[in-house]
């Protein structure tokens, strides 16, 4: 019966990444400032796969005392906390591993971007034909003795927009059609699982089911799909005001780019 979330962040983030301003062909012919990186490869350098180490092992240690401390707790509430305080405590050992080696990572790749005239650099994840790979060259400059050198220059201006698509979330109106679709989905499920419970036989469980994913394919496209149409409609108009040949996520973005964000929250409030 589980099903997943329809969340309006998701939807609309499935749009973004499919919402060039222009048709591919021209992109390829005149977007030659992009670049790529495959962060995939990053993580497997060995400043990154050292740190990976030292945070299991720091893992391992914690869930051992986290197990310990466990063991004579009988209260839900200070069991929660103490998870809850066991959790923060491998998130600040993450931060102090990673958050160094993020930023090194991300002065060489605006380094390279620059060197090579990029005005953005994307991740690899979105990229299905054109721009330039310039994994190596940043793995190169991470391998190399000292660290990487920040460009003199800011980006130059980018015909690639993104948005921060947590903020988009965050307006009034699209969060609460979304926690309004989540609280119809969870009295729906619970609804078709009491009605399982009774049904004779299978094709009656399946007959629910069905009931179940129609209705909420239909609350769906009565309060989610005209708010993504809405969303999408704003993000392309600010874009052709701009003149930027594509928008993606914020999330999909590592250099550069033009933030529109603030202007599509404007139009949408």
């Amino acid at each position: 019966m589980a099903t997943r979330t329809h969340r309006l962040a998701i939807a609309c983030a499935a749009l973004l990444l499919a919402a060039p301003i222009l048709t591919p062909a021209t992109l390829a012919a005149d977007v030659v400032d992009i670049g790529f990186v495959d962060q995939a490869a990053l993580s497997n350098i060995r400043q990154f796969t050292d740190a990976n180490r030292q945070l299991a092992g720091f893992k391992s240690d914690l869930d051992k005392q986290f197990a310990q401390r466990m063991r004579s707790v009988k209260d839900g509430a200070t069991q929660q906390r103490i998870a809850q305080e066991f959790q923060n405590k491998l998130g600040t050992r993450q931060r102090e591993l990673f958050g160094p080696l993020f930023a090194r990572a991300q002065v060489a790749i605006a380094s390279v971007a620059s060197s090579k005239n990029l005005s953005v650099v994307v991740d690899k994840r979105i990229v299905i034909f054109g721009g330039q790979d310039v994994t190596q060259n940043v793995i190169n400059l991470l391998a190399g003795p000292g660290d990487p050198i920040p460009p003199v220059n800011t980006p130059p201006p980018s015909s690639v927009g993104y948005v921060d698509q947590t903020q988009i979330d965050a307006i009034p109106k699209l969060k609460s059609a979304n926690e309004e679709f989540q609280k119809f989905q969870a009295d729906q499920q619970k609804a078709a699982q009491a009605k399982i419970k009774s049904a004779k036989n299978d094709a009656d469980r399946q007959s629910v089911f069905k009931e179940y994913q129609t209705a909420l394919a239909d609350k769906n496209k009565s309060a989610i799909a005209p708010l993504v149409d809405k969303t999408r409609d704003a993000i392309a108009d600010v874009a052709k005001k701009k003149g930027l040949l594509l928008v993606i996520d914020r999330s999909n973005l590592i250099y550069g780019g033009t933030d529109i964000t603030s202007d599509v929250t404007s139009a949408l409030k």
